[in-house]
């Protein structure tokens, strides 16, 4: 029998899956109920997928629809907003039902995006399908570092479970919800998707089970106490006993001993597997100092009970009414070693933190005019344009280019065309100088780009003509006989102003386009002037 590695979910026809009937059984009589909710609660490397397949394989079984939602693979900007969240929910779903994309004909703003997708789901998707569909939900944790998102769609899935109670189309949905840790944002009691349904909250490992593993290892343990010794290292933790059963029948010239010896250090089996969990801890001082508490204690202790939450989700500590415990002995020796030169790794994480954040400063400054770059322009115009989406407020954009530029260049030479563009940045500085929440920047070139956060189309001309009046005023001579003759003998400036209220599902491309238009008009009607586009207002 060929061995496979112990990572990752053990497959269907796997001879080192241990199997639980109790609570496979459970999960089946579940999954076969009108909207039947199973909830899943594990730490990471403990079984979770590996008992999703088999509940799934069985629902398949039974001529069951599978859809499999990940939150793992949504964008951070998915989260942004509940409409984006839970298009992106539809989408997926629909997708893997391969079934057509219908959103004009079921979402509609008026009445909410919650209800907008109640009806997705209840008039559209359950009722292209004759068989039961079960949605899983995997790494549910996820949405619980996004409070806004969590605290409208969570409850969404309870309405769902409890209007199939009486709605036949809804009994189609069955759920099964899988999470790292307990739920540690605020929600109704009757509002939970986390108290109904099947809880399933995985076991380790029993001392018969090890035994049991390790014979099919090829290792027969019944007669002494190797499986004890094990398990007095790394508990039941199924992938820990896993790796070690793995790693002593591949290298049989080391012994348990030995395996056990090395287990807390650097050279140890376990070092990779260890080293996740503890760049999370050094990256977070205070998670770091309440698993050190718990280490500290030679009894359960109560810590804060979100750190308790993270702990228990990265599988270090075991949660016994409000208090904890550390999960093994590995964990006890390998992080309580940690804590020599911590003060240094903190020292060396700061300072990195503060030149890290220093050569940001400088990705997101122009070199030449020492004003926000491109880059920073369209940072700032994303960040602005959902701000005032979400606000309902108007947002302006002014875009702007020197007249005939490239002619001064080629004339004076680039080091005067640099001064030129210095002395351009700062004009364009004093004339919203008033004005903290704008942002003035080099767009490219010659051109520069201010954007306007809540300001009216009038009030963004106004600061449109201060800015060519200051621009004028700085008199950077040129020839105006060169070339046939230029209209000015001044470096003048062309301005496009555009202005509208935001909308999440639409691209700040459009405040761009509109702008650059208005300032492609002002050109073409004889530069050193300003115009205006207004797109249409919703």
């Amino acid at each position: 029998m060929s061995l496979e590695f112990p990572l990752g979910p053990v497959p269907l026809n796997s001879p080192f899956y241990v199997k639980r009937p109790q609570l496979e059984a459970i999960a089946f009589q579940e999954i076969i109920k009108p909207g039947g909710v199973i909830r899943i609660k594990a730490p990471k490397y403990t079984g979770k997928t590996s008992l999703l397949l088999r509940i799934i394989d069985f629902a398949r079984s039974q001529g069951y629809q599978i859809v499999n939602i990940d939150f793992r693979q949504a964008d951070t900007s998915i989260f942004t907003s509940l409409d984006k969240f839970l298009r992106w929910f539809c989408a997926n779903v629909t997708r893997q039902l391969n079934l057509d994309f219908l959103w004009d004909d079921y979402w509609d703003e008026d009445i909410g995006s919650k209800v907008s997708c109640t009806i997705y789901f209840q008039i559209y998707l359950l009722q292209q399908i004759e068989v039961p569909l079960v949605l899983t939900l995997e790494e549910v944790n996820v949405l619980f570092e996004h409070p806004n998102i969590a605290q409208d769609f969570l409850p969404l899935l309870r309405s769902w479970h409890d209007e199939a109670k009486q709605d036949e189309t809804l009994k189609k949905l069955r759920f099964i919800v899988v999470h790292n840790t307990e739920i540690y944002i605020p929600l109704n009691i009757n509002q939970s998707p986390f108290n109904i349904g099947k809880p399933i909250k995985l076991p380790d490992f029993t001392l018969e089970e090890v035994h049991e593993l390790a014979q099919i290892y090829g290792l027969n343990w019944r007669k002494n106490c190797e499986a004890e010794k094990l398990m007095a290292m790394v508990g039941g933790h199924p992938y820990l006993v896993r790796l070690a059963l793995d790693h002593l029948v591949n290298n049989p010239e080391i012994s348990l001993e030995q395996l056990l010896e090395n287990a807390p250090k650097i050279t140890g089996i376990y070092h990779s597997y260890l080293r996740e969990p503890l760049d999370t801890l050094q990256s977070i001082p205070e998670l770091d100092k309440a698993l050190e508490k718990v280490i500290n204690s030679p009894v359960s202790v109560k810590i804060d009970h979100l750190q308790a939450y993270k702990l228990e989700s990265m599988g270090l500590v075991k949660l016994e009414g409000n208090n904890c415990t550390i999960s093994c002995e590995l964990y006890r020796v390998y992080f309580g070693a940690q804590k020599i030169e911590k003060s240094n790794f903190f020292d060396v994480v700061a300072q990195l933190q503060k030149s890290n954040k220093e050569l940001q400063k400088l990705s997101y400054v122009d070199h030449i005019t020492q004003i926000s770059n491109r880059r920073k322009f369209e940072l700032t115009l994303q960040e602005e344009w959902e701000k005032s989406a979400k606000k309902r407020d108007v947002l302006s954009l002014i875009l702007c280019d020197l007249d005939f530029f490239k002619i001064y260049n080629d004339e004076y030479g680039h080091p005067a065309g640099d001064d030129c563009l210095r002395q351009v940045a700062k004009a364009i500085q004093n004339a919203v100088v008033n004005h903290s929440n704008y942002v003035v920047a080099r767009y490219g070139g010659e051109e520069f780009g201010i954007i306007l956060p809540q300001t009216e189309s009038f009030n963004a001309v106004e600061i449109a003509e201060r800015i060519r009046e200051e621009v004028k005023k700085l008199a950077i001579a040129q020839n105006p006989l060169k070339f046939g003759g230029l209209p000015a003998s001044v470096i003048t400036i062309s301005l496009g102003v555009a202005s509208t209220i935001p909308k999440l599902e639409e691209s700040p491309s459009l405040l761009v386009n509109e702008a650059d238009k208005a300032l492609y008009r002002a050109k073409k009607e004889g530069r050193d002037r300003v115009f205006l586009l207004q797109p249409e207002i919703a």
